[in-house]
């Protein structure tokens, strides 16, 4: 007898592991650097919880659609999706709506008038804006926080001449980080010249052939590289490094910054290796984009959703009804 019932007790424990939900996680391009390590983050933080199913868009919003389709069928509670295209999640907005299924877009934000055709969405990221405000002020940091600049004005002029490197182009974050951050300079009273703008995709490689490109054109006239991400920010460094522009004069692995041929790169995210490269002098400052803190509210809003427990209990403050913002943060060696 006391068999049977360990057995009976073994068969009702299967039978509620057998429910815990299945949720996708929709990455737009898990070859993203970031979006790589986002993951890995938001799955740690998810833990037993719930089985969370990582999905690779391709960077193809047709893939990413069909996808969705897939997860709608199957009647899946919940979303959680980083969009290939911001611009095109109406659709994906409107099938869950009809299905009753919940939404958690994340890094990157829907129009809000696509986020206010649902109550049941919600969206977890940070203010592009703010990451470029911030950045503009580790700028400041670095010519001295005075508008008539300390020695790394290396023609004197009273003006920083800046290359920014651009994610893509028309996307939201590239968008504002490439304009806000020269206004917040200006605004402050630097005046900036902006030599030259190269779009590299937010990816590594593509900004070292675009940095190549521009030491070419420009060389020592440059006094800063800005770039929307750390990513491209590592691929600036290694066009750098390859032709002499960081100098370890003390043999002890850090670069020296009083080096005439010196060129600052300042990047945004707080990539691990972005990290590592500041402590070594290569990479001046990043905004460090707090994924940690996001993959935690995306997990804690997630199982509050599923639940179907009420949203009040929720940890992080959300703003209008939909929107969970997390504050970016300075890093710098100084």
């Amino acid at each position: 007898m006391k068999k049977i019932s360990l057995l009976l007790f073994a068969f009702v424990l299967l039978g509620c592991e057998a429910k815990k939900p299945e949720i996708p996680l929709l990455i737009y391009d898990m070859q993203d650097a970031y979006m790589f390590d986002f993951e890995d983050r938001i799955q740690d933080a998810m833990g037993e919880k719930i089985m969370l199913t990582t999905v690779d868009g391709q960077n193809s919003q047709i893939i990413q659609n069909e996808d969705i389709d897939k997860w709608i069928n199957r009647k899946v509670p919940l979303l959680i999706i980083n969009p290939v295209d911001r611009l095109s999640v109406y659709s994906i907005i409107e099938k869950a709506k009809k299905n009753g299924t919940k939404i958690i877009f994340f890094n990157r934000e829907p129009l809000a008038q696509d986020m206010a055709l649902y109550d049941s969405v919600y969206y977890v990221g940070a203010d592009a804006a703010e990451s470029a405000k911030i950045q503009a002020e580790i700028i400041m940091e670095l010519f001295g926080n005075d508008p008539q600049l300390n020695e790394l004005d290396k023609n004197g002029d009273g003006i920083i001449q800046a290359v920014i490197l651009k994610g893509e182009q028309g996307h939201q974050d590239a968008e504002a980080r490439t304009k806000v951050v020269i206004e917040t300079l200006t605004d402050a009273g630097y005046k900036v010249e902006v030599l030259d703008i190269s779009i590299a995709n937010f990816d590594r490689q593509s900004a070292k052939v675009a940095m190549d490109s521009l030491i070419a054109t420009h060389g020592q006239k440059i006094e800063v590289v800005i770039s929307n991400n750390d990513a491209m920010a590592l691929g600036a460094i290694e066009s750098l490094s390859e032709k002499g522009y960081f100098v370890d004069a003390n043999n002890d692995g850090k670069i020296d910054r009083s080096s005439e041929v010196w060129i600052p790169v300042i990047g945004i995210d707080g990539l691990d290796m972005a990290m590592e490269k500041i402590n070594t002098g290569y990479l001046y400052g990043t905004v460090f984009n707090d994924s940690q803190n996001m993959a935690e509210a995306i997990v804690e809003l997630a199982q509050l959703l599923i639940s179907g427990e009420d949203i009040s209990d929720f940890s992080f403050t959300i703003t209008d009804k939909k929107y969970i913002w997390i504050n970016y943060k300075k890093i710098t060696n100084q």
